[in-house]
């Protein structure tokens, strides 16, 4: 059973850091639905 299925998720990335597309792919696999996914650049 996992964590996130059946949820929707938010995802923000880092651009230094772990992208969104990086993200969206942990939480896809894990069975939750992106519905949003930015990556975004923290200074």
């Amino acid at each position: 059973m996992s964590i996130l299925k059946g949820r929707k998720v938010i995802i923000i990335g880092d651009r230094d850091g772990i992208p969104s597309p990086a993200i969206e792919e942990c939480v896809k696999t894990a069975g939750g639905e992106p519905v949003f996914s930015a990556t975004e650049c923290f200074v």
